[in-house]
């Protein structure tokens, strides 16, 4: 077990797939004796302009989480976060949103390539489809690198996980190994943090996003900063698998875990309890 267990991408029911408030959901951090939680609310910056309602989820999400964060004050950190999917789709957009709040922590994520459907929701596709789609993938998250408006690369290897569960597919990153390098070079250069996400380890994946290879070769190329998250969108599914993250934090090479408060990363030892 870790000292100080910190979750940095968790949803609040102000995402379309959310489940739980984020005072339900302080209140089982508090329960868990975590130190922090940043919420990070979808908004798919290639749909904000339709009928889901990303406008006003943006504005009510930011002004819920400013008052459980004072309502949790001196009991948890609480960082108002939001994750922007597919920001380097129309830049003018992300930029605006985040001219227009005063954001902690930026996740930057990619669910779905232009035109299509997020990979939770795709079917019917083969190994040959896949690894198009995974080289294609790679290239968006360097758009939107070099983008670079926002703070935490956001599970890096993100479709992997519905390869697998909806088709058995399984990808040998190897043969991806320049694209992810330029990724991890751009992400150290820019000092952004990457992060490691839990969710896959519920699903019939099972494994870290990415998994240690990846953190220790972003060492190597002068990586600064990592960032953990559950992914949760239940209460219950908070900080779940947080300490194999940390596991392999420690073990790629990282003293410390990355938190940004207004933007600036802060670090918080890793430190087991002994």
């Amino acid at each position: 077990m870790y000292k100080n267990i910190v979750d940095l991408h968790v949803h609040t029911d102000n995402s379309f797939d959310g489940n739980h408030s984020a005072t339900f959901i302080c209140e089982k951090a508090e329960f868990l004796d975590l130190r922090a939680v940043a919420f990070t609310d979808h908004c798919e910056i290639d749909q904000f302009k339709t009928d889901k309602g990303y406008p006003k989820r943006v504005l009510q999400g930011f002004f819920e989480i400013s008052k459980v964060r004072s309502a949790f004050r001196g009991k948890l950190i609480v960082l108002n976060g939001i994750e922007l999917g597919q920001p380097a789709y129309d830049t003018a957009t992300a930029d605006d949103i985040i001219s227009h709040f005063d954001f902690d922590q930026i996740l930057g994520s990619v669910h779905n390539l232009r035109g299509r459907e997020d990979f939770y929701f795709m079917e019917n596709f083969n190994e040959e489809e896949a690894l198009a789609d995974l080289k294609e993938y790679f290239d968006e998250i360097i758009e939107m690198l070099k983008w670079g408006h926002f703070d935490v690369v956001a599970h890096l290897t993100y479709p992997l996980r519905y390869f697998y569960s909806k088709a058995n597919i399984t990808v040998d990153l190897n043969n991806f190994k320049n694209q992810i390098d330029e990724i991890l070079k751009l992400t150290a250069k820019s000092d952004k943090a990457l992060e490691i996400n839990t969710a896959a380890l519920r699903q019939p994946l099972s494994k870290l996003q990415p998994e240690i290879d990846v953190i220790r070769r972003f060492k190597e190329l002068g990586g600064k900063y990592i960032t953990v998250g559950s992914d949760a969108h239940y209460a219950e599914h908070l900080a779940a698998g947080i300490d194999k993250a940390y596991d392999a934090a420690y073990k790629a090479g990282f003293e410390n875990i990355a938190f940004f408060q207004k933007r600036t990363p802060m670090l918080m030892k890793i430190e087991d309890e002994g």
